[in-house]
This record gives C-alpha cells, sequence and structure tokens, in this order.
C-alpha cells in the first residue's frame, strides 16, 4: 500500500475539494455519510490494500467550506463524476455508506460516461419509499464537535427517533421497483463463497464507535452515551443537501436506468434505514444483489468487518472486471 495523500482540487470558484488518494489498482470511490471521513476509514483502509482509494470529504463536513448555492444532492453528484472524468478513470467501483449511497446511486443513474463499473450502498437512503421509515439525524449526543476524536468518542451516526415517511411507489419489502428484482442472500458458507454476497456469519458483537443508533438497535444498543453523532455543521450540510423530506421522489423510477452491477447492503439491526427499506431499493436496480449482515447496525463495515467485507469482496470478485 502507498503512503495516504491528499490532493485539493476546485471544482468550481470558490469550492475547494479534499480528496483522501490512496493505494493503486481499480479504482475506488468511497463516500461518506452524516458521520464524515471518520465513518468510512475502514472501507478507505481495507481498498488501499488492493486498489486505488479516492475518497472525498464532503463540502461542509470537517470545516471544509459549502457556498450556499452548492445545496443539493445533485451539486455533488455531477462534482464526483467530473472528479471521475478529470481524472480520467474507469471501470470505478464506487460504494457509499448511508447519505452517500445515495450520492453513489445516483451517480451510477447519471454516468453518462460510463466511468462506473459497480455498485456499493450501504445502509443508504434516498428513493422516497411509502411504508418505510428513515430515522434522520438529530441532535449529536457526547461533547461537543472538537473534543474527544479517539476510538470510544469518534465520529458516530448520533442518529435519533426524528423519522420521515416516504410517499412513494413501493407498497413492500420484497416487491419490484423496477425491471430488476433484488437477490437477496441465503446462509453464509464463509468468506469468499462462489455464489457471491450471502448473508454472512454472526459476527462478534460490535463495539465500533459509530453503533449507537438510539433504543431498539439490537446488538450494541448498550452503546455509552459518550459516543458523538454528525456535528451540527454536519446536520447543516446535510439538511441543505437533502431537503426537507431527506429524499427524492424521481429516484426509485430513475434506478431503473443503472446498468453496472450492484450489491445493498444492510445491518440486520439497522435502525437508521431498516432493511425492508434496503431491499425495497434493491428491487429498484436491475439484478442488485442484497446482503443482510447479522448483528450489525447502521455501520456494518465498522460494527460486523470480517463479515461485511468477506460479502463486499465476493461481490467485487464475482462482478470486477
Amino acid at each position: 500500500m502507498t503512503t495516504p495523500t491528499e490532493f485539493l482540487v476546485e471544482p468550481y470558484p470558490g469550492l475547494p475539494l479534499t480528496v483522501r488518494d490512496v493505494g493503486a489498482g481499480r479504482p475506488v470511490l468511497v463516500l461518506h455519510g452524516g458521520g464524515g471521513p471518520a465513518s468510512v476509514s475502514g472501507v478507505v483502509d481495507h481498498f488501499a490494500a488492493t486498489s486505488r482509494v479516492l475518497a472525498p470529504t464532503h463540502p461542509g463536513w470537517e470545516d471544509t467550506p459549502r457556498p450556499e448555492w452548492f445545496s443539493d444532492v445533485g451539486d455533488l453528484v455531477e462534482t464526483y463524476l467530473d472528479l471521475l472524468d478529470d481524472r480520467d478513470l474507469r471501470d470505478v467501483l464506487v460504494l457509499g455508506s448511508s447519505f452517500g449511497g445515495w450520492i453513489a446511486a445516483e451517480m451510477a443513474v447519471r454516468d453518462r460516461g460510463r466511468r462506473i463499473g459497480g455498485l456499493v450502498i450501504m445502509g443508504a437512503f434516498g428513493p422516497r419509499l411509502e411504508g418505510h421509515e428513515v430515522r434522520f439525524p438529530t441532535a449529536p449526543p457526547g461533547p461537543p464537535p472538537g473534543e474527544g476524536s479517539g476510538p470510544a468518542q469518534g465520529p458516530g451516526t448520533g442518529y435519533g427517533p426524528g423519522t420521515a415517511q416516504g410517499t412513494g411507489p413501493a407498497q413492500g419489502s420484497r416487491t419490484a421497483q423496477g425491471p430488476g428484482t433484488a437477490q437477496e442472500t441465503g446462509t453464509a458458507q464463509g468468506p469468499g463463497t462462489a455464489e457471491g454476497p450471502e448473508r454472512a456469519q454472526e459476527p462478534e458483537r460490535a463495539q465500533g464507535p459509530e453503533h449507537a443508533q438510539g433504543p431498539g438497535a439490537g446488538k450494541g444498543s448498550e452503546a455509552p452515551v459518550s459516543r458523538r453523532g454528525p456535528s451540527p455543521a454536519a446536520l447543516q450540510a446535510l439538511a441543505a443537501y437533502a431537503g426537507p423530506t431527506k429524499s427524492d421522489p424521481k429516484l426509485l423510477h430513475r434506478l431503473a436506468r443503472v446498468t453496472v452491477p450492484a450489491l445493498a447492503v444492510w445491518g440486520e439491526n439497522d435502525t437508521v434505514v431498516p432493511p425492508d427499506y434496503g431491499r425495497a431499493y434493491a428491487a429498484a436496480i436491475p439484478g442488485a444483489r442484497f446482503a443482510l449482515i447479522p448483528g450489525a447496525g447502521h455501520l456494518p463495515t465498522r460494527e460486523a468487518p470480517e463479515a461485511t467485507f468477506a460479502v463486499i469482496d465476493a461481490f467485487v470478485a464475482a462482478t470486477g472486471r
């Protein structure tokens, strides 16, 4: 693995964009959610062993500037598609967690330059799905931003009990939402099985600093209150990008345009974006696979990393070109 580096680009005047660039090999674009870059640091480290990883910080996170006009998901999507064009990257695996999954899915829809070769979404939201609630961030618990950045107090999900009701066309967790049908996985035979991503083996109890998700989170729900969620600035940026409903009523229909191999990974105890929402999300993407990770919550790569990366690695191995 090469030494981690960062580069700064200015896709538009007054909009500096910080991108972590590490590793070599097939390009992987990693998009973080509300918890910021720290929430996907394990993903970056995992792929950097065999791939070139680009991990941008969305403007508005980590004290980065976000111009007032840069204010919706489409702005992020076009910026990151331009990044792939400007770097002349092809066959890019785009992996997005939570809010980053929304960006990743929309990128796959709009990828006219055919830069993207695969899509992985984890605990993602974005489409408006009737009957499927998403628990959006509220005020972050724990110490104020800048205090306690160690493992026990690092950036967490901080998702509280607030909910948003979708009003889209989906009627059930297994109803096909487009021309493709999500393939839900079965019982795992172990990491890297030939059958592709399947229901992973039961992992050890999650201890990750972003595990706290509010009541009913299942294993790990006893997380100490010192675990922080997104900072107020990050929540402000998220609200600006995602809008008042935190969803897009048109995205569900547009997902039918995705032509690359796709995998949806969900923690079975995700109380932020429930698995039934994930199943309906995957069903709207032609040929997408759905993998449920036992014992994990909203961030399965931190709460059950071995099982989650086994599923993702098997998908990449089976679909990589």
